[in-house]
């Protein structure tokens, strides 16, 4: 690049708005979504962007990849299909907190090469909570790793973050302002950075296995936050001694429970708590008292594992740990445990639980009492109810949210309000898999690739429409939509390449591409510890462009450099995954400084001469 460019005025007020989202981004004073808004106004008010162009972002590929990865992942959380993989993980990792840390965390990032990184953490939250309310890891040990598997998982496809979905926006936006003669820059294919995505979970992985997870212990040792914040599992297990799995036991032809009534087998001294009953095809979650038992029936039992055993052994009864006729009622999308309180409104009260028939006309089971901070429970459905009771029970979440809707009853306990489908789990997961396929196979747009299984997802039933508007961030779209534009102006406007041709300037002569590479790597981590991901690329994909230009590089090596680096923040909050972990697992900046930012550095390493390898 030997011209030097003149500043214009249209350069100076894109400097300016540039300036003015960063100020804003950075203290907060206007929300993002807000200041993406009012850019591009100013785009189109002073005609830096043609009027009918300036909505252009709206229906870019990039926002509705966006909207549609964002639906996929509602869909195949409304079947439940990480909470059986939480199942899955405990069971394979026979107990072994490495291995099952190591496995969390590497399915984690699968998971993020295909949904929106912050949806897959939203939905790996009550998976870790579940993993850690049954193992020796706390909550804090698990979250960070699982967290930096899904960013760095996040550059497996182009679909796995903002800045990678952004990018191919901004190639082609490039295109136009490129030299005469220049080739054009092709838009990349959904599977371009896969090697690179596969080398940064590596080494995430490698990093906990041998450094970060010990690191981290110590940390979480010298703050004293070792422990794991109140969890539903290890609260009901403290306060009302409700604590073990779920086991199925099979009723055989010598058990003295066969002709007997759930009320009878309720009555044995000691017995596990009966959840749910099994009897030819009717299977029945909280199952009525008058039931009847018989040969071949599979009782749904809560408890310790050595009290289940037991009793499995003394009634002659065969113990399955795995869930093969009732997985689906024990769901933990579906069904759980929850507290409600009676009000002194309530019609319950002065009435027992039998005779209100909570099982067999509301599918609620009354596993205890807890009055005036005593525990009842023996007996808990013959105990006439009082105002102020707090009432423990097992059901679905569909049951119990209409008994919290008739306010006959006050839940204290957060559970999932909407429906859920664990009986659309295979379709939910096919629809997924085909979608994968034709983008593996077809040269369809990644987006149209993307709303073919929304399609496929909403004609099946997997999700309603209204469900998939609900699930959608309209905040991310809007600042994304709103801020697409700046980056075309960056280009049309000359800007990127008088910022681009001033660096060089400044830089030694002969200076090699990789190290240019590593700084804009860097400098775009910066950016993006103080503005947004999405706004770090916008500003930067059109710099690194023209940079490359000016060093002989490869355009799309150095713009990939950015869209990846916008990502490389484990250790603020400005990372909407770091931010979702924090509170959950109480962690100190000084932590994620200490433990995440080393593994930034390696990021940045790996990243660079991983492109530099691979372009």
């Amino acid at each position: 690049m030997e011209q030097t460019l003149t500043l214009t005025d249209d350069m100076r007020l894109v400097l300016g708005l540039v300036g003015f989202t960063m100020a804003m981004f950075l203290f907060e004073r206007i929300r993002a979504d807000v200041v993406a808004l009012v850019v591009l106004v100013v785009l189109g008010i002073t005609g830096l962007i043609a009027p009918e162009e300036i909505f252009g972002g709206f229906s870019g590929n990039a926002v509705m990849s966006i909207i549609a990865t964002t639906i996929l992942g509602a869909g195949l959380d409304r079947t439940g299909a990480l909470n059986r993989l939480a199942g899955w993980l405990q069971r394979r990792a026979h107990g072994r907190q490495r291995r099952l840390l190591g496995l969390t965390s590497a399915i984690a990032a699968l998971n993020s090469s295909f949904m929106q990184n912050p949806s897959v953490m939203a939905l790996y939250l009550p998976v870790a909570s579940r993993l850690a309310s049954r193992t020796a890891l706390s909550l804090p040990q698990l979250l960070l790793p699982v967290a930096a598997a899904i960013v760095m998982g996040g550059a497996l496809t182009m679909v796995g973050n903002s800045p990678l979905i952004l990018l191919n926006d901004l190639l082609i936006s490039a295109n136009n302002n490129l030299p005469s003669g220049m080739a054009t820059i092709e838009p990349l294919t959904m599977f371009a950075p896969l090697p690179i995505g596969l080398a940064l979970v590596a080494v995430s992985l490698l990093y906990f296995r041998w450094y970060g997870s010990r690191r981290l212990t110590q940390e979480l040792d010298q703050a004293g936050s070792q422990t794991t914040p109140a969890r539903t599992e290890s609260y009901f297990a403290k306060t009302y001694g409700i604590e073990g799995d779920v086991y199925e036991l099979t009723v055989t032809a010598d058990s003295p429970l066969v002709g007997m009534t759930v009320a009878d087998v309720e009555g044995i001294y000691g017995a596990p708590l009966l959840l749910a009953l099994k009897t030819g095809d009717q299977t029945r979650l909280s199952p009525p008292a008058d039931s009847r038992i018989w040969v071949g029936s599979v009782l749904g039992m809560l408890g310790p594992s050595a009290a289940v055993s037991d009793f499995a052994q003394n009634h002659f009864l065969r113990l399955s740990t795995r869930l093969k006729h009732l997985g689906d009622l024990f769901n933990p999308a579906r069904a759980g445990i929850s507290e409600a309180l009676v009000p002194p409104t309530s019609p319950f009260i002065g009435k027992t639980a039998a005779q209100l028939r909570l099982r067999k006309e509301r599918g609620m089971s009354l596993l205890a009492i807890n009055r005036d901070k005593q525990v009842i429970l023996h007996k808990v459905r013959d105990e006439p109810l009082r105002a102020g009771d707090m009432l423990v029970f097992h059901s679905i979440w569909t049951d119990l949210a209409a008994t919290d809707r008739s306010r006959e009853l006050v839940v204290v306990t957060d559970y999932p309000k909407g429906e859920q489908r664990p009986h659309k789990f295979k379709i939910a997961m096919s629809i997924f898999a085909l979608t994968i396929l034709i983008a593996l196979f077809s040269r369809l747009p990644v987006a149209l690739t993307l709303m073919t299984g929304v399609a496929g997802m909403l004609l099946t039933g997997v999700l309603r429409m209204d469900e998939a508007y609900a699930s959608i961030n309209w905040k991310t779209v809007f600042m994304m939509a709103g801020l697409i534009p700046l980056g075309w102006a960056m280009d049309s406007s000359g800007t990127a390449a008088w910022i681009a041709g001033h660096t060089i300037d400044q830089l030694p002569q002969g200076i090699p591409a990789w190290l240019v590479g590593i700084a804009l790597a860097l400098l775009t981590t910066g950016f993006s510890l103080v503005i947004s991901h999405v706004g770090a690329t916008i500003v930067m994909v059109p710099i690194a462009v023209n940079l490359a230009l000016a060093v002989d590089g490869n355009p799309t090596a150095f713009a990939l450099i950015v869209a990846l680096s916008a990502s490389n923040n484990l250790m603020t909050g400005s990372n909407p995954i770091i931010s979702m972990i924090t509170g959950p697992a109480n962690y100190t900046p000084r932590q994620l400084w200490r433990v995440g930012g080393p593994l930034s550095l390696l990021y940045t390493v790996v990243t660079v001469t991983m492109i530099f390898l691979v372009f």
